[in-house]
């Protein structure tokens, strides 16, 4: 049996995570010592390190929850679970898009300063027409 601590160090989780996610039904709740102490098996460290994953691939916690109670039903078709990681993958690449958008609008600010005076930096003038550069930019993301 693990406690909570152990349970935090070999899943890189924080111990404040583990019982948030005992308290919304991601994680079960775990036996408990005579003096109350959080107390967890090989299944639950199982199912953190699994929730631990999904989340470091950027899965919502209610999709987690969703593989998670479809995991429970070993004979249903992977079809559903397909698309949750097809949707993720979608989210992905969206913010990927916004990113490559990001370090263009950057790289071509940076390229523009001339180095001069505050009063002339570009980037800071880039900066104050924000909602310019966003529109001009949005289409090639």
């Amino acid at each position: 049996m693990l406690s909570i601590g152990t349970m935090a160090k070999r899943t890189g989780s924080k111990v404040q995570t583990i019982r948030y996610y005992e308290e919304i039904g991601l994680m079960p709740a775990p036996e408990r010592t005579e003096g109350g102490q959080r107390r967890y098996d090989q299944a639950a460290l199982d199912r953190l390190s699994f929730i631990r994953h999904a989340r470091d691939l950027g899965f919502s916690l209610g999709a987690i929850r969703e593989l998670i109670d479809l995991s429970d039903t070993p004979d249903h078709a992977c079809a559903h679970i397909d698309a949750i990681a097809h949707k993720q993958l979608k989210a992905v690449e969206a913010k990927l898009r916004r990113l490559r958008a990001l370090q263009t609008e950057l790289k071509r600010m940076i390229s523009e300063c001339s180095g001069g005076t505050v009063a002339e930096c570009r980037v800071l003038e880039v900066l104050r027409d924000h909602g310019e550069c966003l529109s001009d930019h949005s289409a090639e993301a």
